[in-house]
């Protein structure tokens, strides 16, 4: 009991930590142990305590206390070629066009985020995007990414969030990614929709904003908030507002097309990062 009160007193200092964690949010499982395991036998046991050295030679998915932000963040393998996606369902399957649109790019994805979630939308399990990575109910990635990507609006649009409860959070979003990763390339994908002559409605005027907000911040953004029209893809809706497969494919290679348009290709095999274009006013 002794040695583990030490532990107990050892982890609440802060002076370095890590434990293993499954994917992006979620908490790890305690697990009592009285020395500090290898990584072999952290992988095996579910946790992980470090007393210092590199964080990037933790085991991928630790949890490491970064004492310049002072915030648990997620030790993610080749951040120099990985993309931080935070998004809502569009992005979260494995398959979801954004994640394919990354990828057809030359980028690795860490996804933060969950379904039902957007810039003021919560789904009863985690908060909205900026709420959620404040009260650390998912961590962002150790390291600089490639990318920041930010999805989503479209559970905005259905919970009748107002246009300037959205502009106000994704401001704030912006600044505490901007504050994390001072540097770091940032492009926003907008609300998925038909246009705004068929039906689009709310989503399409989500997506618009969403448009305004980038411009401002003077961050690449891609608006998608006519491509189901635009494009024929409404046939490919597995239901009101998510894509089959084959749409899901469809939009990813769109999606991989424009990101190439606005230079925002992934990093080359030489390591040097392609320019990114100016946004449009």
């Amino acid at each position: 009991m002794r040695k583990a009160s030490a532990l107990t007193r050892f982890v609440a200092s802060g002076i370095a930590v890590a434990a293993l964690l499954g994917g992006c949010g979620q908490t790890p499982a305690a697990t009592p142990d009285s020395g500090v395991p290898s990584p072999a036998q952290a992988a095996a046991a579910g946790a992980y305590q470090a007393r210092g050295g590199d964080p990037l030679s933790l085991p991928a998915g630790s949890v490491y206390r970064n004492p310049a932000s002072g915030r648990d963040e997620v030790v993610v393998p080749d951040m120099r070629h990985t993309a931080l996606l935070i998004g809502d369902s569009q992005s979260e399957p494995a398959d979801g066009w954004p994640r394919l649109g990354l990828a057809a790019v030359g980028y690795k994805v860490h996804f933060c985020g969950l379904g039902g979630t957007g810039f003021v939308a919560s789904n009863g399990k985690t908060g909205n995007y900026i709420d959620a990575l404040q009260r650390g109910d998912w961590k962002l990635p150790y390291g600089t990414p490639a990318l920041i990507v930010i999805q989503g609006g479209g559970n905005d649009a259905a919970h009748g969030a107002t246009d300037a409860q959205i502009v106000a959070n994704a401001d704030r979003l912006i600044g505490a990614l901007r504050e994390r990763y001072p540097g770091a390339r940032m492009a926003m994908i907008g609300t998925l929709a038909r246009g705004a002559n068929y039906g689009g409605g709310r989503r399409t005027q989500v997506d618009a904003l969403l448009g305004t907000v980038s411009a401002r911040n003077g961050i690449p953004f891609v608006g998608v908030g006519d491509w189901l029209s635009k494009y024929n893809l409404a046939k490919n809706l597995a239901d009101a507002v998510h894509m089959d497969a084959a749409g899901r494919r469809s939009l990813g290679g769109l999606l991989g097309s424009r990101l190439r348009q606005l230079g925002l290709e992934g990093p080359r095999l030489d390591g040097t990062v392609p320019v990114a274009a100016t946004p449009a006013e």
